[in-house]
């Protein structure tokens, strides 16, 4: 082959990759500017003005917010129901930092937590407005609980997120406020491995000190005194989840060993 074809040859070869590559550039602008088109503040707003709607992921933008982000609707009887915790196996590790925890992570569709900052934005409240948190938990025999909390809400960023729940029913006991006196997880903020917010400094349990509860139970949490309910811990599947300290625990339901549930989800619904 002359040297005359070589250059053409390469001359195309240039060519043709510059053009992908603009067309790739160019799709990819597009996808950034693509704006998220709102659907309502929250899914309890969604399910109110489309009482058909099903469960799945919407786009939202509760009041005060600048930025609209997606969440996954879990559309009930009783009313829309936005999820911010879903634990169902280990595929997602919930043995993350406090950035994490914050932003959220996990896929909206399956396991994952939805971030500190965007429940805060949902529970701030206004205009007479306030928050129910459900908590439902499943076993590994078939059964079923779930704790629900009203006047649900989130402390700012600088209280790190502490936790503020009201009346509670249900079935699975008051595992927040504790299994035993002194344990009680209402006002305290949240900790991870990273940020400490815990009430033990240290904690002694029989002849073993705990500093950091995050440690021990694993995850995130509104950790007392290390407490009976902390559900971001590792997920041991069946046959193996009994005994653990670190689960999917929430004492006042299963016990007197410690019991790590087969799945557990965490939602809101404004009222």
């Amino acid at each position: 082959m002359g040297q005359e074809n070589c250059d053409k040859m390469w001359n195309r070869i240039l060519f043709c990759g510059l053009v992908v590559c603009l067309i790739c550039l160019t799709d990819q602008t597009q996808e950034q500017k693509t704006p998220l088109v709102v659907q309502g503040t929250d899914c309890t707003q969604i399910k109110t003005l489309s009482p058909r709607a099903t469960s799945g992921v919407y786009v939202i933008q509760p009041a005060g917010v600048t930025s609209p982000f997606m969440v996954y609707c879990e559309m009930l009887a009783d009313g829309g129901w936005t999820v911010f915790q879903m634990r169902t196996g280990a595929e997602v590790l919930f043995n993350e930092t406090w950035a994490e925890y914050e932003q959220g992570f996990g896929d909206l569709q399956k396991d994952h937590w939805l971030g500190l900052s965007k429940v805060f934005a949902l529970t701030k409240g206004g205009r007479g407005r306030s928050s129910t948190m459900r908590v439902n938990l499943w076993d590994f025999e078939g059964g079923t609980a779930f704790a629900e909390y009203s006047d649900f809400r989130l402390g700012t960023e600088e209280e790190s997120y502490k936790l503020n729940v009201g009346a509670y029913k249900g079935n699975a006991g008051d595992a927040i406020r504790g299994k035993y006196a002194g344990i009680d997880q209402n006002g305290f903020g949240f900790s991870t491995t990273d940020k400490d917010n815990d009430g033990c400094s240290p904690c002694i349990f029989g002849d073993i000190a705990v500093d950091k509860c995050s440690f021990s139970e694993g995850g995130g949490w509104w950790y007392s005194r290390c407490g009976s309910a902390s559900l971001n811990g590792d997920w041991h599947p069946a046959g193996e989840h009994i005994g653990w300290a670190s689960g999917l625990h929430w004492a006042t339901w299963k016990g007197p060993v410690q019991y790590s549930a087969q799945a557990s989800r965490m939602m809101i619904k404004s009222v």
